[in-house]
């Protein structure tokens, strides 16, 4: 553990303290995932012959499981 976190999160450090840590940690998380998938759409974008990029709506990946797929005319071949 760095220095820094193992200092935050000891028992006499202080409860405001872990807490601060914690709730930064978890928005750099976020900040990150969020960061990731923007990339991935910017890359999706530039390299179209890959495939089309896949939305995270809750469907299959753009008919990635055929035989689950419902709606397989909007997915390009």
């Amino acid at each position: 553990m760095p220095p820094g976190l193992g200092a935050a999160l000891r028992p006499g450090c202080g409860v405001m303290t872990t807490y601060l840590v914690v709730v930064g940690l978890i928005f750099a998380v976020m900040i990150g995932g969020i960061a990731v998938d923007r990339l991935y759409a910017r890359f999706a974008r530039r390299n179209p012959e890959l495939g089309p990029f896949r939305k995270n709506d809750g469907g299959c990946g753009c008919c990635a499981a055929k035989e689950a797929c419902t709606d397989r005319e909007s997915c390009s071949p």
